[in-house]
């Protein structure tokens, strides 16, 4: 059975903008593409890069790449007890915490986020990654 990995903002705007980590991301895009893995997002990653693609690329072209993008990632959303526990965690940032409880709420195997802090917060039941410490993970 395939990984469920959970992929934050930062990975996805590194893939759909080509930013320094861009092959990075893309390996990790290709292995959902071949069924390797199961990716999920939240809404709110979705609106987040899609803002980012809209500004960088237009409308259009930002509706164009996000439904590309979403024929191979699931959204999950949270439901209010979850959002309640995240509000509760010790990961200080917000948006952070309702990505990473929601993926806990969803029993996923993976966090990839390049975000040092939520590393440094992850509670052992599920460690977050970086797209490196993934990579190296997955091929063994």
């Amino acid at each position: 059975m395939a990984s469920k990995v959970f992929l934050d903002a930062n990975i996805l705007l590194d893939f759909t903008l080509k930013r320094n980590k861009y092959e990075q991301s893309k390996q990790i895009i290709k292995l959902a593409i071949n069924g390797d893995i199961q990716v999920y997002i939240s809404p709110s990653i979705l609106h987040i890069v899609g803002y980012w693609l809209s500004k960088s690329y237009g409308n259009t072209k930002a509706k164009g790449i996000l439904l590309t993008l979403l024929s191979d990632v699931t959204i999950i959303d949270l439901p209010h007890e979850v959002v309640l526990t995240a509000l509760h965690s010790k990961i200080s940032d917000i948006e952070d915490a309702l990505q990473y409880y929601t993926a806990i709420h969803y029993k996923l195997d993976y966090f990839i986020s390049r975000d040092k802090l939520l590393q440094k917060q992850s509670i052992p039941v599920l460690p977050v990654y970086t797209p490196d410490e993934f990579l190296n993970e997955f091929k063994k």
